[in-house]
């Protein structure tokens, strides 16, 4: 099992940054890939932006150039970095892993609200 615990949401308004942390622990030997996806009222959760254990990194079109996916592989943390946040970012973030036999877990979920 891997438990993640995400942190860093909140409040900010148009054209802020916030910074997303989740932090894994467990049985971590096996992390393949980590993403944050969100989803917001109504709509389907998305990817967001995912980076592999060799740390390539990969982004949906509307955040690339405004957010960063990082990882600190001796802290076990996946970051975000979400800079010129837009009204339309606002959702609940999540974190995902992935290991390399397959399995998923997702995290609890941290709420974004970007304010106009």
């Amino acid at each position: 099992q891997v438990q993640l615990v995400e942190s860093g949401g909140g409040l900010v308004q148009a054209g802020g940054s916030l910074r997303l942390s989740c932090a894994a622990s467990g049985s971590i030997f096996g992390i393949n890939v980590i993403g944050w996806y969100r989803q917001a009222p109504g709509k389907q959760r998305e990817l967001v932006a995912a980076i592999t254990s060799s740390g390539s990194t990969n982004y949906v079109d509307s955040v690339k150039g405004r957010f960063t996916i990082s990882r600190d592989n001796a802290k076990n943390t996946v970051y975000l970095q979400m800079n010129s946040l837009k009204v339309e970012d606002t959702a609940v973030y999540y974190c995902r892993v992935s290991m390399t036999w397959g399995t998923n877990y997702w995290g609890q979920g941290t709420q974004v609200t970007v304010s106009s």
